[in-house]
């Protein structure tokens, strides 16, 4: 029987150490290709094939639209791409953002469940926020296999820990037990296929060629009171047992607790927004002021005045609430510099 010959690996934050870890473990003729997505900027030229290319014996690239995926070889999403799995090879897709990120872990790992279904291992490695449960949640989905790594091990608890909670993994590990255990999953026969909702299909093509339609997400969602926070449009509310997320018809998905996030960020640029007119609206009511009191006008003057006044209370009551705004996100983002040592 053909052995689970995809191991689809998942990580953010704190995850390019992890990843040379493994690639340090894995033996050379590990009969399975390795794609590797992990969030990078796309201002910034990485080294990370070199890197991992020098860590382990396999070698490892920067993937390329077209080319054949080839066992015992590592390929990593590039910046700005969703790296996707497509037959025996790889296709580099443009569509939008999910998560806030691109290339996104998710729509490697519903990739590879489509295409390979039980032939797949899936592993989500540490890193911040929600992405890659939902792309675990396609694996099992498939009858594919799926790996998290222990929260309290990683560097980043966050995306570990959502994936345990929701995606239900077969596997919970330490880095340290990584390298062996992908190695075995990878040579274990391969179970029998089970079929996926046609949703992962329509999410795969909206991350592979970014077109997307109100009719299409009707299908595969219903229609939330939410607005997007990249376009302003419409959100569909996706549900996937204890995931919800929420995709516009341009394609931009988020899960709840980053559509969270996104709002948050709205809603303090719109304050600031608010803050720079009222602010502005103070300097012209000096301004006309001064130009009343000097033209001899004390009750038009002094209506100014009062003007200003007023302007300056509202923008303290928007400053109160910027401040509350950031020190709930400081609060927020303490567990974070903790696990990582801050």
């Amino acid at each position: 029987m053909a052995n689970r010959d995809v191991l689809a690996i998942g990580t953010s934050a704190g995850g390019v150490d992890a990843l040379l870890f493994i690639a340090k473990g894995l033996p050379r003729n590990l009969p399975a290709a390795i794609l590797i997505t992990i969030h990078l900027p796309s201002h910034v030229r990485s080294t990370l094939d070199e890197l991992l290319a020098r860590a382990g014996p396999m070698p490892a690239r920067f993937a390329e639209s077209g080319e054949a995926i080839r066992k015992g070889h590592i390929y990593i999403a590039p910046p700005d791409r969703h790296l996707l799995l497509d037959g025996d090879r790889l296709s580099l897709g443009e569509g939008p953002r999910e998560n806030n990120t691109r290339p996104a872990i998710d729509p490697m790992l519903r990739s590879a469940a489509l295409c390979c279904g039980a032939r797949t291992v899936g592993v989500v490695l540490t890193g911040t926020m929600g992405d890659g449960a939902s792309g675990l949640w396609a694996v099992r989905q498939a009858g594919g296999i799926t790996v998290v790594q222990d929260p309290t091990d990683a560097a980043f608890a966050e995306m570990p820990l959502n994936a345990l909670n929701r995606a239900k993994p077969d596997h919970v590990a330490a880095l340290a037990e990584m390298p062996g255990l992908l190695a075995r999953l990878v040579q274990e026969p391969v179970g029998p296929a089970r079929p996926l909702p046609s949703s992962v299909k329509y999410e795969v093509e909206i991350a592979r060629s970014g077109h997307s339609s109100m009719d299409g997400m009707d299908g595969i969602g219903r229609r939330s009171v939410l607005a997007c926070p990249d376009c302003g449009g419409v959100m569909w509310e996706i549900d996937q047992e204890e995931m919800p997320r929420y995709r516009c018809h341009v394609g931009h998905t988020y899960t709840a607790e980053v559509m969270s996030l996104a709002l948050d960020e709205n809603l303090r640029r719109s304050l600031a927004s608010a803050l720079r007119a009222l602010d502005e609206r103070v300097a012209l009511a000096h301004k006309l002021y001064q130009q009343a009191w000097n033209a001899g006008h004390r009750l038009l003057a002094e209506n100014w005045a009062d003007k200003a006044r007023e302007f300056e209370r509202e923008m303290e009551v928007i400053r109160n609430s910027i401040r509350r705004m950031d020190r709930l996100a400081a609060r927020a983002e303490q567990p974070k510099r903790l696990a990582a040592g801050e």
